[in-house]
């Protein structure tokens, strides 16, 4: 349906209630900084905060780039709408009327808009009749769980709305039909009830479950979570996602968290739906959770939003699929936290517990205390790299330096890099300072490497990554599609150092592949085939895409091994377009151009590198070398004019010797500068192959 022109009436309230900070502030992580904010701007590859934004002035404008604007150009912008679309999605959001200068399309689009308050509406209705079936005589069982092995009281049930789904196939269903009169099939938009197998009516999605009601940040009801009774799996049962529900936009108690975390300024995110309500009956409200997904990026951004020191602590369980899940946490804010954006703590209970366990056997005060002390982000990757590692072992010894060293090369200032350094230099050495103070320089020079030669940003021109996204994608569907050559592939990633993908999408999904790959192969064999001693003609027996397919099913699950947020990215990976299956006609030449094009992007940043290092140095002129020479000549008048003839050597020497540094840089510039040639003399020649294929293939 075409979008009716709007009333000027519409635009204008949409502007007046649409406030700029609220609406930057959605995507992204703003700061305040006197009566303005600060944040990274989207609209370019910004590497620290250049976006202002004015609530005075309702404008924003990024000192980099130039993008400015008010909520609507931002939202038109950023989000590639029209200016209609937004005003609609504004206008929405904020429940605003939306008057149009078309009688018969203004109704239809009210029609269109009323639709998510139905839904609102059968939600709300169903969450009250899930709490009247908590007093019923069929929720005795429900209401004795939540009371006795729960231990909450009546205020805390009342506060989260928390009721009972009856063991019944309709019961749900048959209330709201009869009573209310809503139609089944809003009832399923609304992710309540689910179409029988024949097409034969509905049931009831929740049965025999606690039903704990999931609110926007408004505190209208969007879902429900339901918790088995008898064993039956799954335990927790979710809301599909709908029109008004979607897991990652969402965060479990936040509509009632958000008073609490703007007071503490800092919110606690636990795992658990009872977590947080534990928390919140304990005293402790600035807590909420996750809607069964890993931490979003929007998530986190809402978090921000609500506190001024932007102040995060990670609360979630100790076992491996907590671990995973802390890790998949700071990989969205990392750059923000090491920018210092945010800052971000993570919480481990003791002995693995949960915070709705640890509560029972300790109470708040003790759980405010672990809070109060709990480590920055990094302190506790370093301690996740470090636990269980015996370093008077050689192997474990060399992986926790490589991990440590992939780790503190990622931050940025000198000064905090140097804090970690001299840290993790003192545990390395077990106390033993001489060791400690060659291991601290040894670390230095080799995360000295690890920001500059082929990883940090700062030597990266624009549009480079968009252009290593396009080459690593080539690289990874060529090993999907084209089996055949899977050991050439990755005998030619590793010979060329690019198995290390730098796309950190693409990074977890070869990490996926290659688990895939260990498990039939054997650790040993998979590395043989990288080091190209072994063919691998047996990696190409591995239908890769389906049993990638087969883990998409089961991506909401921790122990899945692929994270869900590689949903979106891995579908054009799985199946490519016809164009890209074209693509695909020749792997070894579309091998050699996209490898040699990611290749020559490193080097160019080394080049770069090194550019600026020559630049840098004090060049002494030939002058001063002969001055000085002048100077240390004591020679009489006939070895003088002996000398004289070996003057011009000794000047050379001399100049040599006094810029070194400067020549060696040199030195080095130029043969990164030969390889770039090389390299782009391969990348030109499979360009130039695949044309002259392409033209024989034409018929005469």
């Amino acid at each position: 349906m075409s979008v009716p022109r709007l009333h000027p009436r519409t635009i204008e309230a949409v502007k007046e209630r649409a406030d700029i900070v609220d609406v930057v502030g959605e995507h992204v992580v703003l700061k305040k900084k006197g009566r303005e904010f600060v944040g990274v701007c989207p609209f370019h590859d910004d590497k620290s905060p250049s976006m202002t934004v004015s609530p005075a002035k309702q404008f924003y404008y990024c000192f980099s780039c130039g993008a400015g604007g008010n909520s609507i150009k931002f939202l038109m912008e950023l989000q590639r709408q029209s200016f209609s679309d937004v005003v609609l999605e504004l206008a929405r959001k904020y429940q605003l009327p939306v008057e149009t200068l078309e009688g018969p399309q203004q109704e239809r689009l009210r029609q269109q808009l009323s639709r998510r308050d139905q839904l609102h509406k059968a939600l709300s209705l169903a969450a009250g009749w899930f709490r009247s079936q908590l007093r019923a005589p069929e929720g005795a069982a429900a209401l004795d769980y939540l009371k006795t092995s729960r231990g909450l009281d009546e205020a805390t049930l009342e506060a989260f709305g928390l009721g009972y789904a009856p063991e019944r196939w309709d019961g749900l269903l048959s209330h709201l039909q009869q009573v209310e009169g809503l139609s089944p099939e809003l009832l399923e938009a609304a992710g309540l009830v689910v179409p029988r197998r024949g097409g034969d009516g509905f049931y009831d999605r929740f049965r025999h479950r606690v039903m704990v009601p999931i609110a926007d940040r408004q505190g209208r009801i969007i879902g429900f979570g339901g918790r088995s009774l008898d064993g039956g799996e799954p335990k927790y049962l979710n809301s599909p996602e709908t029109e008004v529900f979607e897991k990652g936009k969402h965060l479990f108690g936040l509509d009632k968290a958000v008073n609490a975390i703007r007071k503490a300024d800092r919110a606690v995110v636990v795992e658990g739906y009872f977590d947080v309500i534990a928390l919140h009956a304990a005293g402790i409200t600035n807590a909420v959770a996750a809607l069964g997904t890993a931490l979003s990026n929007q998530q986190i951004t809402q978090l921000c939003r609500c506190c001024d020191g932007k102040r995060l602590i990670l609360n979630f369980d100790a076992d491996g699929a907590g671990v995973r899940a802390a890790q998949r946490a700071i990989g969205e804010v990392e750059q923000l936290a090491l920018q210092g954006q945010l800052e971000l703590r993570v919480l481990h209970l003791p002995s693995g517990k949960d915070p709705d366990e640890f509560l029972k056997q300790h109470g708040a005060g003790d759980y405010r205390s672990l809070l109060d002390q709990s480590p920055l982000w990094l302190d506790w990757q370093i301690d996740q790299v470090l636990h269980g590692c015996d370093l008077s072992k050689a192997d474990q010894f060399q992986k926790a330096v490589t991990d440590l060293v992939a780790l503190l090369g990622k931050l940025p200032a000198s000064a905090v890099r140097s804090r970690y350094l001299q840290q993790v230099a003192e545990r390395l050495s077990g106390g033993q300072a001489r060791l400690a103070l060659q291991l601290e320089d040894d670390l230095r020079q080799q995360v000295k490497g690890q920001r500059w030669h082929g990883r940090s940003r700062r030597w990266e021109q624009p549009g480079e990554a968009g252009l290593r996204e396009r080459a690593e994608a080539e690289v990874l569907r060529l090993y999907l599609h084209c089996p055949a050559y899977r050991g050439p592939i990755r005998a030619e990633l590793r010979r060329r150092e690019l198995d290390d993908f730098a796309i950190a999408h693409h990074r977890q999904l070869w990490a996926v592949i290659s688990s895939l790959e260990e498990d039939n192969l054997g650790v040993g064999r998979l590395e043989a085939i990288n080091r190209g001693s072994e063919a691998g003609a047996e990696l190409a027996d591995l239908d890769l895409p389906r049993l990638l397919s087969d883990q998409l099913l089961l991506a909401d699950d921790p122990d899945s091994g692929l994270p869900s947020e590689l949903l979106g990215r891995l579908t054009p990976l799985l199946e490519p377009s016809d164009v890209q299956r074209l693509s695909l006609s020749n792997p070894p030449l579309q091998l050699r151009g996209a490898t040699a094009a990611l290749e020559r992007q490193r080097s160019m940043k080394r080049a770069r590198h090194l550019l600026d290092a020559w630049s840098s140095q004090r060049l002494e002129t030939l002058e001063r070398c002969i001055a000085r020479l002048l100077d240390d000549s004591q020679a009489p008048p006939a070895e003088a004019a002996a000398e004289s003839l070996d003057m011009e050597t000794r000047i050379e020497a001399m100049f040599a010797e006094l810029n070194s540094d400067a020549l060696r840089f040199q030195d080095l510039y130029y043969n990164e500068r030969k390889h770039i040639e090389h390299l782009d003399s391969q990348r030109r020649a499979s360009f130039e192959d695949v044309v002259a294929e392409s033209q024989d293939a034409q018929p005469a």
